[in-house]
């Protein structure tokens, strides 16, 4: 029998580069062949040869009702049959405006763009913009999308400015971002001490997703904020992931921490490709056309896109949904942690809301060293046996996992039993 996902791959490593529009999906850093998915319902996707997989990467966060919700897709199918677009304002994005400024904590204003990349690239140049500063802080292991300020390393100091990590972005963009270790305060308080009147914003994933899931400390949350406001700093807080993901206020309602600016995606889109970036009201109107600084965007606020947006977070709301993806999912990293430990495997995991991180170590991680000393192999080995088993993780050691309110008791069980005897093969 012929293999689908394998022609597929082939076919398109032709025209498009590496055969994928997102790296980590050309499967580099698991080894084998990426699955071609056809079509998803609820929790499952089913690939281009026809078999089912029961889902945790979610399109990487978007899909917190599961996918393909018969609300959401009425809601686009209704406002597609009104005109896909129009490049003019309309009343839904002032809806979804008013949504997320009620929603989100210290929202006062919001801009709608079309992705998380340019949410956090605007919210950076906003920031620099009201402060008239140039440096940037961000911490290794975050990832705020591919604008060239923040495709960054850190340099061979703490208190050096980075170097590119990406080839085409110039060392003279790089030199204005530094890079400092997550979760370490002495080294924050160290580069505020010294360069404190230089620096326009810091940004940081508040839980981070993009190295697993890595949680903050209290210490070092508490340090970000006392050091913004002391030096007249932006702090912003990349929610693209975490905003409606880790609690109904994400991740400032989650840990009582006021950021100026807020970035959002994945899930204020349902699916569909939404931004967004908001704060302060002072803040915000530094943006054209109230002020100076520019940002625009043909397809922002999309009618279609934000149509699925609204109905999605209008469906989060119901009460009791967060406590119930917070307990399937804790069901979920509970059960992997207990059978990797029946079995003798350097293992564990940790849940927050409806995202989780697994990680082949014995200690939960706290850094991006921390993350790079984890067993990738042995997560390679996992992933490959829970792939054939027909569960579809992330297909990296370094990603966040995600489930959905569509994710049953049963469905989650039937995730512990295949990894019982993966975990049995690798113990």
């Amino acid at each position: 029998m012929s293999d689908r996902n394998q022609e597929l791959f082939d076919r398109a490593q032709r025209s498009i580069p590496g055969g994928v529009n997102s790296p980590v999906r050309a499967f580099r850093n698991v080894g084998g062949t990426p699955r071609f998915f056809a079509r998803a319902q609820g929790s499952r996707l089913w690939d281009a040869n026809g078999k089912a997989y029961i889902d945790y990467v979610g399109s990487w966060g978007p899909a917190i009702l599961g996918h393909a919700h018969p609300d959401v897709i009425r809601a686009v199918q209704e406002k597609a049959a009104l005109g896909l677009s129009f490049g003019a304002p309309t009343e839904i994005e002032v809806e979804m405006a008013e949504t997320l400024c009620r929603l989100v904590p210290n929202l006062d204003m919001v801009r709608l763009v079309s992705s998380g990349t340019e949410a956090t690239m605007s919210a950076i140049r906003l920031a620099r913009g009201f402060t008239g500063r140039d440096a940037i802080v961000k911490f290794e292991g975050c990832y705020h999308g591919h604008a060239d300020s923040l495709l960054v390393k850190a340099g061979s100091g703490l208190l050096t400015f980075g170097n590119p990590s990406s080839g085409g972005v110039p060392a003279d963009f790089a030199k204005h971002t530094i890079v400092l270790p997550y979760n370490d305060v002495t080294a924050l308080e160290e580069v505020f001490a010294n360069r404190g009147g230089e620096i326009a914003t810091v940004i940081l994933e508040p839980v981070v997703g993009n190295m697993n899931l890595v949680m903050p400390s209290r210490a070092f949350l508490d340090a970000l904020r006392a050091l913004c406001s002391k030096h007249g700093s932006i702090l912003i807080f990349d929610e693209v992931m975490t905003g409606f993901r880790v609690g109904p206020k994400g991740a400032q309602g989650l840990f009582g921490i006021d950021a100026d600016l807020v970035t959002l995606g994945k899930v204020i889109g349902g699916g569909m490709p939404v931004g967004a970036f908001g704060g302060r009201r002072e803040i915000m109107e530094k943006i054209s056309p109230l002020g100076a600084v520019y940002q625009a965007g043909t397809l922002s606020g999309s009618p279609v896109a934000v149509a699925a947006g609204l109905e999605t977070l209008r469906l989060i709301s119901a009460p009791g949904f967060y406590e119930n993806l917070s307990a399937r999912t804790k069901q979920l990293t509970d059960g992997l942690a207990a059978a990797a430990k029946q079995h003798g495997v350097a293992f564990c995991a940790q849940a927050v809301g409806g995202m989780f991180g697994l990680y082949f170590s014995t200690t939960l991680p706290s850094s991006y060293n921390e993350v790079m000393a984890c067993d990738k192999e042995g997560f390679n080995r996992f992933f490959h046996g829970m792939l054939d088993a027909g569960h579809y993780f992330a297909p990296a050691s370094f990603e966040a996992g995600f489930v959905s309110a569509a994710h049953t008791e049963a469905d989650v069980a039937a995730t512990i039993a295949a990894a019982d005897a993966v975990f049995a093969a690798l113990g």
